[in-house]
C-alpha cells in the first residue's frame, strides 16, 4: 500500500485540497503529515477540519506548538505575527487538536520502519536540509526510512542505510517552485516519488492579505520562496 507524506500546510486550504484530492484520485490511503499544520496562512480552522477529516496521521511542528502555547519565542516577526493572529483566531476544537500532536512519530509500514520529524531527530528545531542528512541520523531515529519537514524543500537521498525524504512543502514551498509539493512511497519497492500540483495561488494569497496578516506572507506564494 503506497503512503503519502505531507508537511508545512501553514493553513493554506486551497493548496491542502488540492493536494488531498490528488492523493485521493491516486488511491493512496495513508496519509502521515511531519508537522506545521497551521500558521502563516489564513484558514487554520478549515486546514485542522480537512486533515481530521482525512484521517491523517499528524505530529506537531514548530508553528503548532507556538500556537498552541502563544509563545512565538525565536521566530522573526512575521511568523511571530502569524502566530498570535493564528492563536486569536483558531477554534477551541482545533487547538485542543494541535496541543495533543506528539512531536514524534515511530510506524511500520508493511514492514519498513519509518520516523516522522519535523525537524530532525536531534533537534526538532533543526533546518535538515538535503546536504545536512546523513545516515547517522537513521540511526538517531531507530528507522530506516526518516521523514522530515521544516525546510519547505522538497528531496529524496538514499544511503546504504536507509532513506532521508522530505516531502516539501504543501502550502509555503521555499524551493523557487509555487506549486504545492508532496510525496509519495511505495514500501514494496523502496521507490519514491515527488509531486508538485499547481493550486489557486492567488485565492490563497488573498485570503492571507483579507485577513489582515503580513503582506509578505501573501507575496512569497506566488514566488515559492
Amino acid at each position: 500500500m503506497k503512503v503519502a507524506f505531507i508537511a508545512d500546510v501553514h493553513s493554506n486550504l486551497e493548496a491542502l485540497r488540492t493536494t488531498l484530492q490528488d492523493i485521493q484520485t491516486r488511491g493512496i490511503g495513508r496519509i502521515l503529515c511531519a508537522g506545521d499544520l497551521v500558521g502563516y496562512g489564513a484558514n487554520p480552522n478549515e486546514v485542522v477540519a480537512e486533515l481530521r477529516a482525512r484521517n491523517v496521521e499528524c505530529i506537531a511542528g514548530n508553528h503548532d506548538r507556538a500556537v498552541s502555547r502563544v509563545n512565538p519565542v525565536g521566530m522573526n516577526s512575521m511568523a511571530a505575527a502569524a502566530v498570535y493572529w493564528t492563536a486569536k483566531n483558531i477554534s477551541a476544537e482545533a487547538a485542543e487538536f494541535l496541543a495533543g500532536l506528539k512531536s514524534h512519530a515511530l510506524i511500520d509500514v508493511e514492514g519498513t520502519s519509518l520516523a516522522l520529524f519535523h525537524g530532525s531527530p536531534r533537534d526538532d528545531d533543526e533546518y535538515l536540509y538535503e546536504v545536512d542528512a546523513v545516515p547517522e541520523l537513521l540511526e538517531v531515529a531507530r528507522s530506516h526510512v526518516l521523514v522530515t519537514g521544516h525546510t519547505h524543500v522538497p528531496y529524496v537521498k538514499s544511503v546504504v542505510e536507509g532513506h532521508l525524504v522530505n516531502p516539501g512543502s504543501v502550502g509555503q514551498p521555499r524551493d523557487g517552485d509555487p506549486r504545492a509539493s508532496y510525496l509519495i512511497f511505495d514500501p514494496s519497492e523502496s521507490k519514491f516519488e515527488i509531486v508538485r500540483l499547481q493550486y489557486d495561488v492567488k485565492a490563497a494569497a488573498k485570503a492571507i492579505m483579507d485577513a489582515g496578516l503580513p503582506t509578505f506572507l501573501a507575496s512569497r506564494l506566488l514566488d515559492g520562496i
